[in-house]
């Protein structure tokens, strides 16, 4: 287990070809801080609407609750109070 001082955190990058499974494994994490009981929330770009306009969704039609927003600096006025994990799918159309 990481000890890290109050108030601070990282950020985990998955990166990886196309059809590596890189969102459906982002999604997994996810779930699995959700189930740790974290608070979470999770953004999308606004124009990736593949698989659905809101939701966060792999090629293999799994899908997670997400915010949709146009620029990177509006995560910030989005993001909750208490929320511990934040999200972020497609980094690079920000």
């Amino acid at each position: 287990m990481h000890q890290f001082p109050r108030g601070s955190g990282w950020i985990e990058v998955i990166c990886g070809s196309m059809f590596a499974g890189k969102t459906h494994e982002r999604i997994r994490r996810l779930r699995l801080d959700a189930l740790a009981r974290q608070k979470v929330q999770v953004f999308k770009h606004k124009l990736d609407i593949r698989y659905g306009k809101e939701d966060l969704v792999s090629h293999d039609r799994i899908r997670i609750p997400s915010v949709p927003i146009r620029r990177a600096t509006d995560l910030l006025d989005r993001i909750r109070t208490g929320t511990q994990v934040v999200g972020v799918d497609e980094a690079h159309f920000f």
